[in-house]
C-alpha cells in the first residue's frame, strides 16, 4: 500500500516513528515532510498529503500535528478526502469500518508513540463494512459534488 505521510513541528517526532513502522510492515511511504523540529504551518503539509489522496497518487494518508484537528480540517477541504481525527483504537477502527476514512490525523502532543503505532496498525487492518455505511458515504459525496467547485 502506498501511504503519504506528513507532519508539522507538533508531530514530526511521531511521524518518524510511524514512517519507520510503515516501512517495516512493507508499505511504500511518500514522505512529504518535515524531518526536524522547525516551526511550519500545518495547512501546507496537510494539503500536500490530501492532494496526493484526492488525485489518487497514494492509497491513504497519515497526518500528525499537535492534536490532529487542524490537519484534518485542512485535509477535508480536498475532494474525495475523508480525514478523521483518531485518538484511540476504537475511533481508528470506526473511521475505517463506518466512514472509510482515507486519511487519519493524529496528535503528536496527545498520543504516546506506542499508542500512535497501535492506532495506525488498527486503522490499516480495519475493513470498510459497506452496506448502510456506503449509502451515507454516497450522501457525503453528493454534498461534496454540490458544494466543491
Amino acid at each position: 500500500m502506498k501511504i503519504a505521510l506528513a507532519a508539522d513541528h507538533g508531530g514530526w517526532n511521531l511521524k518518524a516513528a510511524i514512517q519507520n513502522y510503515l516501512q517495516k510492515t512493507s508499505h511504500q511511504v511518500v514522505d512529504l515532510g518535515i524531518d526536524q523540529e522547525e516551526r511550519v504551518d500545518y495547512p501546507d503539509f496537510a494539503a500536500k498529503v490530501a492532494r496526493q489522496v484526492s488525485q489518487g497518487r497514494v492509497d491513504l494518508g497519515i497526518l500528525v500535528c499537535g492534536t490532529g484537528i487542524g490537519m484534518a480540517i485542512t485535509a477535508n477541504k480536498f475532494k474525495g478526502v475523508r480525514a478523521a481525527v483518531v485518538t484511540d483504537l476504537y475511533t481508528a477502527r470506526m473511521s475505517k469500518e463506518h466512514n472509510n476514512a482515507n486519511v487519519i490525523a493524529l496528535g503528536g502532543r496527545v498520543l504516546k508513540e506506542d499508542q500512535a503505532l497501535e492506532i495506525v496498525k488498527t486503522w490499516l487492518e480495519a475493513k470498510f463494512e459497506g452496506g448502510r455505511h456506503q449509502e451515507r458515504l454516497n450522501k457525503i459525496a453528493k454534498i461534496e459534488r454540490e458544494n466543491f467547485l
